[in-house]
């Protein structure tokens, strides 16, 4: 049974399996490669390129897929052990799970974090689900991790570059009105690493990434050739990079990050930063953005944005990925 919840269930070989699987169907269709089968998604969080994605991949290779909304449409879930379960949860995902996959060839989940990067990086949630389920768990992104959009971001650079090794990648925090997750540049940076990227991770001081994820990425760098460097320059950072990879996340719960954000205002990428080295580079995101917040409205509008073709990705790695799922990689 395989499990493709964190790029570590994947590594360097397993990512470029499925970028090149993805090039290759985006090209020509391979046609209902999945004819009966069952995807079962359960959401904790709300969804639109995930869900859509999803639903997407499986309809156009002649499967289905199954969408639970946990906060509406079913049973509120319990996910703690050892609790007394006298509250609005009347259902325990260790009955919820199994029973699932009783209907589902796999079962794709999306759980969001709980603002404790110490504690989201443990992944607990996604972990459980995972030692519950009876068939494959796919991360639709948990607390730790989003691996679908680390992989949809490296199959854009592909494209666009011609190329993932040795590119010259950057990372980019930025203001935002609430702290945010960090799953999404770990997944971006664990991604790149293990595609061998040189990749810098630029922030304000304060807003490091978790030391379990930065010593899995230099581990994955190790394997592939890639380089990772930190910063806290923005400008510098950017000036040779090929791609800005821009996206906020917040810090530990017992930070002020209104205060970081109102200090840090002026790390919301515009048209110049991109156009400040000796390349133009090019920009990207996960999406949804705060437009004149995150990204300026004529960063996000220039021929420089990739954020539409990268979030059209999300469609051609998924269903690349559910190949390895539902065929054990055959």
């Amino acid at each position: 049974m395989v499990h493709l919840t964190h790029i570590s269930d994947l590594g360097p070989a397993g990512v470029s399996n499925i970028l090149e699987r993805a090039l290759q169907w985006k090209r020509k269709d391979p046609g209902p490669v999945y004819a009966g089968r069952i995807l079962g998604m359960l959401f904790f969080n709300p969804s639109l390129r995930t869900r859509a994605s999803f639903e997407s991949a499986m309809l156009r290779s002649g499967g289905h897929a199954i969408v639970i909304d946990v906060n509406g449409g079913s049973w509120k879930l319990e996910t703690a052990d050892g609790v007394r379960m006298d509250g609005d949860r009347p259902e325990h995902i260790r009955e919820a799970i199994p029973v699932l996959g009783g209907y589902v060839d796999a079962l794709a989940v999306r759980c969001f974090a709980e603002g404790n990067p110490a504690r989201d990086v443990l992944d607990e949630l996604m972990l459980a689900i995972r030692d519950c389920s009876t068939v494959p768990v796919v991360s639709m992104e948990s607390a730790r991790e989003h691996p679908c959009q680390g992989l949809a971001d490296m199959l854009t650079i592909r494209e666009q570059l011609g190329s993932l090794r040795g590119r010259r990648l950057t990372l980019s925090w930025a203001p935002h009105v609430k702290p945010l997750p960090q799953a999404v540049p770990n997944s971006f940076l664990l991604s790149a690493a293990a595609c061998g990227c040189n990749v810098t991770v630029v922030h304000p001081p304060g807003l490091e990434l978790q030391p379990a994820v930065l010593q899995e990425a230099a581990e994955l760098a190790g394997l592939s050739g890639a380089e990772l460097h930190f910063s806290n320059d923005q400008k510098a950072a950017c000036e040779e990079a090929e791609i800005v990879y821009v996206k906020s996340w917040g810090p530990g719960p017992d930070t002020d990050f209104s205060r970081l954000a109102t200090q840090h205002a002026d790390w919301m990428v515009d048209l110049p930063l991109l156009e400040s080295g000796r390349i133009r580079s090019r920009l990207m995101h996960c999406l949804p953005v705060r437009r004149n917040v995150v990204i300026s409205a004529r960063a996000l509008d220039s021929e420089l944005s990739l954020v539409v073709p990268q979030a059209h990705n999300r469609l051609h790695v998924q269903r690349s990925l559910l190949h390895d799922v539902f065929l054990g990689g055959n």
